[in-house]
């Protein structure tokens, strides 16, 4: 009786096993069939595609980028005036140690950059990624040296428990010829009218940088510094609010081109709205330009698999 049963389990199994390998070779028949007539595609043609949407990407990239920093650069239909030669002069800029910056960075100054701290222009201020560096570090000399009452009566003083000299954007400063103490909002380099200060103030409180959380009207590290003196010197021209905002949408571009490239891809992917046409208020402002909107831009892409990279030329910040 035991060796029927054997017998019969072993005639199932058998049965099973012809089944399964009668099966294995219809399969395999099937798909050599298929890859003979092309149908299925083939590894190179994977790759093929694979690189078709790594070149797409990139081109979507190349595209962006152009958008925030236009290579022809963003004018912003202000000129320096004689700002140079009274930065020098009240020694708050060194030009020996400010050229010798650019000359060890492999970028030495310009005939126009030196042209303008020595002489001062009357041309056309255009930032480009080529002078972004340039402008951060004059703008900051401007910002942290003129008086307004942001810087003497705003969150400076606020902050400093006396001591406005401990800030990034003031201790940092170390191209000139005396102590930051004396130079700190001592100068009339750009005086403006009670309309001009209102709109100083009004797009100050509504730009914000992505390293850190604080707006413009906070100038704790050098590139809020260099925008504050960027916007006076705007106000100062009879630039607009909207006008004020736009440029600091591109100024911020070229200071930091990684993150704003990655706001463009963000907007783009999210919201299919292009860099150029976007709301300058809301590029500028904190949901976007914050250091913490930024990491949560960052974080967004990456679960995307999103993140492209930028040029760095902005400068590193001070803070």
């Amino acid at each position: 009786m035991a060796n029927s049963q054997d017998s019969q389990t072993e005639s199932v199994i058998n049965r099973r096993i012809t089944q399964v390998a009668w099966i294995t070779i219809g399969v395999v028949a099937v798909y050599v069939v298929v890859m003979a007539s092309g149908w299925l595609p083939s590894a190179k043609v994977i790759a093929t595609q694979a690189q078709g949407s790594q070149s797409s990407t990139n081109v979507e990239t190349t595209t962006l980028y152009e958008q925030i920093n236009p290579k022809d650069g963003y004018n912003l239909s202000v000129s320096y005036g004689d700002l140079g030669p009274q930065l020098l002069a009240s020694g708050v800029i060194n030009y020996d140690a400010f050229a010798a910056i650019y000359q060890n960075a492999g970028s030495p100054l310009s005939d126009e950059q030196i042209d303008v701290l020595k002489n001062g222009n009357d041309q056309d201020l255009i930032i480009t990624s080529e002078n972004a560096y340039y402008l951060l570090n004059f703008f900051w000399a401007v910002g942290v040296a003129n008086r307004n009452v942001i810087l003497t009566e705003g969150p400076m003083v606020q902050n400093s428990d006396g001591k406005v000299e401990n800030f990034a954007s003031t201790g940092g400063w170390s191209l000139a010829t005396k102590p930051i103490t004396e130079l700190y909002a001592s100068m009339d380099l750009i005086p403006l009218t009670e309309e001009q200060q209102k709109r100083v103030e009004e797009v100050a409180n509504g730009v914000y940088r992505p390293c850190c959380d604080n707006p413009t009207h906070f100038p704790d590290c050098n590139h809020g510094m260099a925008m504050l003196g960027i916007l006076e010197l705007m106000a100062s021209q009879d630039a607009t609010a909207d006008q004020m905002f736009e440029a600091a949408k591109y100024i911020n571009a070229y200071w930091f081109p990684q993150q704003t490239l990655e706001t463009a891809l963000y907007l783009n992917a999210t919201q299919n709205i292009d860099f150029a046409a976007a709301d300058p208020r809301l590029i500028v402002g904190k949901s976007m330009s914050s250091a913490s909107s930024a990491k949560m831009v960052h974080a967004d892409l990456q679960s995307r698999g999103l993140l492209q990279q930028a040029p760095d030329q902005g400068g590193s910040c001070a803070n």
